[in-house]
């Protein structure tokens, strides 16, 4: 089969979904492709510009996503609506793919025209609340970077540990708030929930539209 670019990334995605950031490289790509390394610099010049393609399908799956989910809001959603539905549609997107948050943490760094792409639409729903510029920059930051990081959470796999009946009883005696928080809501509650108190924040900021 041809070599092209997007048999590439798909290659890349599978091998940085087993072996993550430090284990991924040209030459374990090529060997999924059944390729020499040398035949795919013609297509992608070296890992980092893998990353950032990679990043970048994930980032535009995310927008896509988005797209249908405020085209499937009703008429009167308001602005926190639409934010709500933008990043369910990324941390769904992120979800896709194993590893895809620390891929997409990287966007930024890497320039990623469609993780641009999110953060431009984002701004513009802060813009048209009436949030200014910069409380609207700043909001939009932590809104992807809030919704990147929770799906990292969910991500990890580092080892659970066995609590005994006893270790439970005592850690909720010592912490009670803490453990009786972390077993209210599911994770899809959660963060819906933080997604509504991050807007509150910037809803304090709103100004009036001039006349």
């Amino acid at each position: 089969m041809k070599l092209t670019r997007e048999r590439i990334i798909d290659a890349g995605m599978t091998e940085f979904a087993e072996s993550g950031y430090h284990g991924l490289s040209m030459r374990k790509v090529a060997q999924r492709l059944d390729a020499q390394a040398g035949s795919l610099y013609y297509h992608v010049p070296n890992k980092s510009a893998l990353i950032q393609l990679m990043a970048d399908r994930v980032a535009r799956q995310a927008y896509e996503a988005g797209t249908a989910a405020l085209s499937a809001l009703d008429t009167a959603a308001g602005w926190q609506d639409s934010v709500q539905a933008q990043l369910l549609a990324l941390r769904d997107s992120i979800r896709l793919h194993p590893g895809g948050a620390v891929m997409l943490a990287e966007s930024p760094k890497v320039l990623s025209t469609g993780a641009l792409s999110l953060m431009e639409r984002l701004l513009e729903t802060l813009r048209d609340a009436g949030i200014p510029a910069g409380h609207a920059a700043i909001g939009a930051d932590t809104l992807l970077s809030h919704t990147t990081g929770f799906v990292l959470q969910e991500q990890s796999q580092f080892p659970t540990v066995d609590v005994s009946a006893e270790e439970a009883a005592a850690l909720h005696a010592r912490f009670p708030l803490t453990v009786a928080a972390a077993s209210t809501y599911t994770e899809d509650d959660k963060f819906a929930r933080s997604v509504r108190l991050l807007c509150a924040g910037l809803a304090t900021h709103t100004q009036p539209a001039p006349q």
